[in-house]
């Protein structure tokens, strides 16, 4: 009977672990999810010439865009961001170093992908339909009439 008590009293401890490991970790998801995101989910050997040809003038306004609405929707409780120990009186500089912030986790995702260093995680295969319009003959019209008044 002691040998059961004392299992219980194991089980118990444990689940206590794993309750507090959650709610420790329970606020860190959503960077885990951006992280994951970046990381698994983004084909980095396609969007990386899409960003280098310009592409990244359009991140650039989406980060000032997403920092001003953020910043007057959701200012700071006491009207002053405290990040890495640096008082910034400005809602709107607060949330940029927040976004620049998430930007550069996503380029950092991107370099790591680019390396080789996610390895078969991130095989992206292209779709069936490209094969198809590959082989496809471009001879034909496409259901365009060949004759229609050009």
């Amino acid at each position: 009977m002691e040998l059961l008590h004392s299992l219980l009293n194991v089980a118990t401890a444990l689940l206590e672990l794993l309750a507090a490991l959650a709610q420790t970790a329970w606020p860190w998801v959503p960077l885990f999810a951006w992280i994951a995101f970046w990381s698994l989910a983004v084909d980095w050997t396609k969007l990386a010439p899409i960003l280098a040809k310009g592409g990244i003038i359009g991140v650039v306004l989406i980060a000032l865009m997403a920092s001003l609405v953020w910043s007057v929707v959701a200012p700071p409780p006491d009207g002053v961001h405290h990040i890495l120990g640096l008082s910034i009186q400005s809602a709107f500089t607060g949330k940029m170093v927040y976004v620049v912030g998430l930007i550069v986790i996503a380029a950092l995702c991107g370099s790591v992908q680019l390396s080789g260093a996610c390895g078969c995680l991130t095989h992206f295969d292209e779709p069936a339909l490209a094969e198809a319009h590959a082989e496809h003959e471009h001879g034909e019209s496409h259901g365009h009439d060949a004759g229609a008044g050009h």
